[in-house]
């Protein structure tokens, strides 16, 4: 038979579709510099990749994620959550090959995906790319009490097939829902041994990627998720309290995405003050540098030697140099003193 899910558009689902549709807009038509862009994208990728990771329980602090993402080495970590942060990242740029590929989806893109994920992690028991054969649960970390039962592993091939089967045939649902429902579903399925939570999101992810629902590339759901883990299992759990109908689940998925989107089109307009900004002290001569620490102002509101280091990839005497000539020409204010010092907008800069 095939796979038919259970759900109702409700006015709240309908409203929130109608605000993600808008900041959609609103990504669509602004005009940043490709810089600027790739910064934002970086960010993204370090905030999902950690908080994804984070979820299935790594212990790695965020501080310590983006050091070993971007390259860094950092001591005193587990070698299978640094393994698994950096296989999330790669899965990301994976799935990040598809946007807006229009090809079928398929199960052994499913099953690529996964094998991404769980390559060389913990001794490979979660059998890389391969349906589970055995039945597995899902577990209470604290409690160890079994919370779900998924389908015998003999089901799980025509379950899936029939779940890639519906996303190909889809019909007048919006892609947003239709991420949401994938996710639930696999989960429901879980038809790997481990590592069905980070392929379940990553697979919601390549489903908006693939249907022009992109949003540049600047959401990352699993930090709404992790910001709340108990509302996030309840959720999921409300599909099999409610008999499968899915529609609790699909407005907490798509409220996620919103929220996300709210904050995507603030950043997005601080950025074009940024920009505004930027424009209007061309007549003080700023280098490149300094106009990176002027936008990240406008952005982050302070900035300290370090941070300044590490934005313009700079040594601590450059960065002195510049947060100082920033100073002297009335744009930015330094704060404290010593270790404790940093630096943030002038209440009212000068401008020629």
């Amino acid at each position: 038979m095939p796979y038919i899910p259970k759900f109702s558009i409700t006015l709240n689902i309908n409203n929130t579709l109608v605000e993600i549709e808008r900041v959609r807009g609103f990504l669509d038509a602004i005009k940043l510099k490709e810089e600027l862009f790739s910064d934002l994208q970086k960010e993204i990728l370090i905030l999902e990749t950690h908080y994804s990771t984070h979820i299935e329980g790594t212990a790695l602090s965020l501080d310590q994620a983006k050091n070993i993402l971007e390259g860094n080495k950092v001591k005193d970590v587990n070698a299978d959550d640094r393994k698994e942060l950096l296989n999330y990242k790669k899965a990301m740029g994976f799935v990040s090959k598809y946007l807006g590929k229009n090809d079928p989806f398929t199960e052994g893109l499913i099953r690529e995906i996964h094998k991404i994920l769980v390559k060389d992690v913990r001794g490979e028991k979660a059998d890389p790319g391969n349906y589970r054969k055995i039945q597995n649960y899902v577990v209470n970390s604290i409690t160890k009490e079994i919370i779900y039962t998924p389908p015998p592993s003999l089901e799980v091939p025509h379950l899936m097939r029939e779940l890639v089967d519906w996303l190909n045939d889809r019909k007048n649902i919006s892609p947003v829902i239709v991420a949401g429902i994938a996710q639930y579903q696999f989960v429901h399925i879980h038809p790997f041994l481990d590592g069905n939570g980070r392929t379940a999101r990553l697979l919601s992810t390549l489903i908006l990627y693939k249907t022009g629902y992109d949003f540049k590339r600047l959401f990352t759901i699993s930090v709404y998720y992790d910001k709340d883990r108990p509302a996030y299992y309840q959720a999921i759990q409300s599909v099999r309290n409610n008999k499968m109908d899915m529609t609790n689940w699909i407005e907490y998925f798509i409220e996620g995405l919103k929220i996300q989107m709210k904050e995507i089109q603030l950043k997005g307009e601080k950025i074009m003050s940024a920009d505004a900004l930027i424009k209007n002290l061309q007549a003080y001569n700023l280098n490149a540098r300094q106009e990176k620490i002027m936008r990240f102002l406008v952005l982050n509101k302070r900035i300290d030697n370090l941070k300044c280091q590490k934005l313009c990839n700079s040594i601590k005497r450059t960065a002195t140099r510049d947060l100082t000539l920033l100073v002297d020409k009335g744009l930015i204010e330094r704060i404290g003193e010593k270790k404790g010092t940093y630096y943030k907008l002038a209440s009212r800069p000068i401008l020629k």
